[in-house]
């Protein structure tokens, strides 16, 4: 099934004055930081989450100026803190492409990754909308320390579900959250759906995260990221979370903290992939996913009406839970 089509549908418009939009913010002159804004505008991806801001505005109301600005100030965001992490994490590779800091250098991208914060909070005060403001900023704070607790957890010889949840929350499912949030409030949308609108956001941020977590147990080039990448820079998922708590293995709870502390050779973390998925790490995890989903699809039952945008809604779901990249 095509899901990308049916989620676009409804917003081909909108979704075209998003992209207009957010070119024009990253156009500047000649020059290093031109050509550092031209080599992340080439990698756009599939606009997500500012397709997600569209489609619950265009839910509680009409697509404004405040909903693109909010739209681009939020992709901005998310785009500054990717290049940001990527030289924390010394990444070389952006789901299959070369990172700011490969291409050019660690000094250039933090550089960088400043100029396209800054251009986020611009477009934002053009919304004109102290609430949004508010919540863009707060958005800021949680997922640096998201980073910050999921580095810190790392160096902690601990394994637990809640402090991987604890994670996800400050990083992903903030993020769809704040989309989802943003979105109707800049349609004038009143509390309740307001509220209802970041639940619904914090549970596909969830099912995102698991979901990409579970690509790192298998091989897949398009992916962009190998098995056992997570682990070899010291992070356990849930998969991994579950397998180990289930059975109690003390061999591989000795990995796994050896992973943590950053010492497991690579045998070793191809050993722990292999428990992982032999042990019903994978299918606890898509367990979740489909818990999940249901309280997703219990947001559009309760508060979409048209039919497009409900065909819209379920398809993004259905899509994150499904996707392959």
């Amino acid at each position: 099934m095509d899901y990308l089509s049916l989620i676009k549908a409804p917003i081909q418009t909108e979704l075209s004055d998003f992209i207009e939009l957010f070119n024009v913010s990253l156009s500047t002159g000649d020059g290093l930081l031109a050509q550092a804004l031209e080599h992340i505008k080439s990698r756009s991806g599939k606009r997500m989450r500012p397709i997600l801001i569209l489609l619950i505005a265009k839910n509680f109301g009409r697509v404004n100026d405040a909903t693109l600005n909010a739209a681009v100030g939020l992709e901005l965001l998310h785009t500054a803190s990717l290049v940001h992490d990527d030289v924390v994490d010394e990444s070389n590779e952006r789901r299959g492409q070369a990172s700011v800091n490969a291409t050019y250098d660690n000094k250039v991208a933090v550089l960088v990754g400043d100029y396209i914060l800054s251009t986020a909070l611009l477009r934002v005060a053009f919304t004109h909308s102290e609430t949004i403001v508010q919540h863009l900023a707060e958005l800021g704070r949680t997922l640096s320390n998201g980073e910050i607790l999921q580095l810190s957890n790392i160096q902690r010889n601990t394994i637990s579900e809640q402090t991987y949840y604890e994670v996800i929350n400050q990083k992903t499912a903030a993020l769809f959250e704040a989309c989802a949030g943003i979105g109707a409030l800049s349609v004038n949308a009143d509390e309740e759906r307001v509220g209802a609108a970041k639940k619904f956001g914090h549970n596909l941020g969830m099912i995102f995260q698991i979901r990409d977590d579970i690509f790192d147990y298998f091989t897949d080039d398009a992916i962009g990221k190998p098995t056992g990448n997570d682990m070899r820079e010291g992070k356990l998922t849930l998969p991994a979370i579950y397998a180990l708590s289930s059975t109690g293995d003390m061999t591989m709870l000795e990995i796994a903290l050896k992973v943590k502390n950053n010492t497991a050779s690579p045998d070793e973390i191809g050993n722990l992939v292999e428990f992982t998925k032999a042990n019903g790490g994978i299918e606890y995890a898509e367990k979740k996913m489909l818990e999940l989903r249901d309280e997703a699809l219990a947001f559009v039952e309760n508060y979409s009406k048209d039919d497009s945008i409900r065909k819209a809604l379920v398809s993004y779901i259905d899509f994150v839970i499904q996707r392959n990249v």
